[in-house]
C-alpha cells in the first residue's frame, strides 16, 4: 500500500480548534515535523481539511 509524507508547514496560532485537532490526529507537533502516513481515504479527508497548512509527498515503497 502506498504512503504519503505529510509535512506541517504553516503554523496552527490562531487556526480554528478542529483544524488543531485535525494536525495533532496526523501525528504532527511542530512546524516542519513530518510523518509517514499510509495512503486511504481517512487520512486523505484530514489532509483535505488542512491542506493550507501542510504539503504532501507520495513515498515510493
Amino acid at each position: 500500500m502506498a504512503k504519503l509524507k505529510i509535512t506541517l508547514t504553516r503554523s496552527v496560532i490562531g487556526r480554528p480548534e478542529d483544524q488543531r485537532a485535525t494536525v495533532v490526529a496526523l501525528g504532527l507537533k511542530k512546524t516542519n515535523s513530518s510523518v509517514v502516513q499510509e495512503d486511504n481515504a481517512v487520512i486523505r479527508g484530514m489532509v483535505r481539511k488542512v491542506e493550507h497548512l501542510v504539503t504532501v509527498e507520495q513515498v515510493a515503497e
